[in-house]
């Protein structure tokens, strides 16, 4: 068939020729415009095979150009999803993909034609792939950082002890133990009460984690250490610009942080009076009004207060408001100090002997009968706190295998009567005669065991008593 010039057919051709060029004036933009972008980009169509990519995408992957098109993209790239999106038409932005052993952000967007998927695009964030090696690694340290301080963070905010970890058999002890997790359980607030050294805090800790409360934080403040000037803003935090030298982005409060959980206050008797008023306006209305703020916030929070000095004395000294001590007061919880406690010595002494060859890597035996004794004979002052101490610097000090009366310290022996004095100064209870008798038995017999290695039969003939008194007797205190 002969073709006319500018006949139908002619200027057909030339129509079709014509828009052959453009097609592949705009197919070789595309590929221009694919090969300058800055990170890896491939183009499939709706059923996932590969219709472009760029030669940045084909370095990453250790491949060439030309045997990556025409293929099916599953049989390319690893953890693919191009295909899928291909048939759902749904786009995914941003998401993690691991390509090469590595973590990348990769993002697969549909193009539609006449609402049908006629293609879908799909970039992966680099520039180059050294550079994205270096990224790679860079989000991996800062992945590892982030769980690491996330860990830590939790660990601080969360209770480290139960009631079980509280040490100690004696009958002082146990109300005590009992009556705060009974308290747990509701979310009235407490006071702890008790000399220095008692673990005032540990009994904070274990109420929290018993109580509904556990899964929010436990916020500790220490009122002692908090100077009079920034009690407020350490409290209740600040809003931006409430004072020269406020941050920009204000700061939240201890009691904010804590909210959905607990906070203890302790050594609340060093709380000023200015303060008090504050608190006690917390405690009624449940909020809180930082520094600078137009208006209080409401707060989700139970609290716990200790103290080791008598409060109501500080009433009467006008050093601590009345109606705070009776708002605080609901339910106070007395900690024993170890004097009153002596039975549970050989309980603790073990406790902490196995803590600090942990933690020193020294061993020891034990403590000898005579250094047992002195420890039995001293009053303690420091109580638990100062037990651990007297330990640890004895396992420093001692030349054998077990703690000697030499290893340790100069503990002052006092008399029975400087021993009674300082027990009334200290505000300590007065036991009845009763529960003297009782925990007079229950040291003797603990002693005893102790000596003998836990030789029950030997016990009871230093006790001068029969070995079925002495099992009545061990059931009756719970000595283990």
């Amino acid at each position: 068939m002969r073709i006319q010039r500018n006949g139908w057919v002619h200027r057909l051709v030339l129509e079709l020729a014509g828009q052959a060029r453009k097609v592949t004036k705009e197919k070789d933009m595309l590929q221009a415009m694919v090969d300058h972008a800055y990170e890896g980009v491939l183009i499939v169509d709706m059923n996932g095979y590969i219709l472009m990519a760029n030669e940045a995408y084909a370095s990453f992957l250790g491949k060439k150009l030309p045997e990556m098109i025409g293929k099916h993209v599953t049989e390319v790239i690893e953890n693919t999803r191009m295909h899928i999106v291909g048939q759902t038409g749904k786009p995914e932005i941003a998401q993690i993909q691991k390509i090469n052993g590595r973590e990348m952000i990769a993002s697969r967007i549909p193009v539609f034609n006449q609402d049908k998927v006629a293609a879908v695009v799909g970039t992966v964030m680099f520039q180059e792939v050294d550079d994205l090696f270096a990224m790679s690694n860079k989000i991996e340290t800062l992945r590892r950082e982030l769980d690491y301080y996330k860990e830590e963070l939790d660990k601080r905010l969360q209770a480290k002890y139960s009631f079980e970890t509280i040490l100690g058999q004696s009958p002082l002890l146990e109300r005590v133990k009992l009556l705060g997790a009974r308290v747990a359980k509701s979310d009235t607030t407490i006071l702890i009460k008790g000399e220095s050294g008692t673990g005032k805090e540990l009994f904070a800790h274990a109420i929290h984690r018993e109580s509904y409360r556990s899964g929010g934080p436990l916020i500790k403040v220490n009122c002692a250490a908090i100077p009079d000037t920034l009690f407020e803003s350490e409290l209740f935090g600040y809003k931006e610009g409430a004072f020269t030298g406020a941050k920009k982005s204000g700061k939240k409060g201890k009691f904010a942080l804590a909210r959905g959980g607990t906070i203890f206050l302790d050594e609340i008797s060093e709380m000023p009076l200015m303060m008090q008023v504050k608190l006690l306006r917390v405690l009624q209305e449940k909020e809180i009004e930082p520094v600078g703020a137009d208006k209080p916030e409401s707060i989700d929070v139970r609290i716990i207060a200790a103290t080791n000095k008598d409060l109501l004395t500080l009433v009467e000294k006008g050093l601590f408001r009345h109606d705070l001590y009776y708002r605080l007061n609901v339910v106070m919880l007395e900690v024993p100090a170890l004097r009153e406690r002596v039975g549970d010595l050989p309980l603790l002494v073990d406790h902490f002997l196995k803590k600090l060859t942990k933690e020193t890597g020294i061993v020891a035996s034990g403590v000898e009968p005579d250094a047992m004794a002195d420890l039995f004979a001293y009053s303690w002052p420091g109580n638990i706190r100062e037990l651990g101490n007297v330990l640890e610097r004895a396992l420093y000090v001692k030349s054998g295998l077990s703690i000697t009366r030499a290893d340790l310290p100069l503990l002052p022996q006092e008399s029975q009567v400087e021993h009674m004095d300082a027990i009334v100064q200290s505000g300590a209870v007065v036991p009845t005669l009763k529960r003297a008798v009782e925990e007079a038995e229950r040291t003797a017999i603990c002693q005893a065991l102790y000596a003998a290695g836990g030789d029950r039969m030997a016990a009871a003939r230093q006790l001068g008593i029969g070995k079925s008194s002495l099992y009545e007797k061990i059931a009756r205190y719970h000595i283990q």
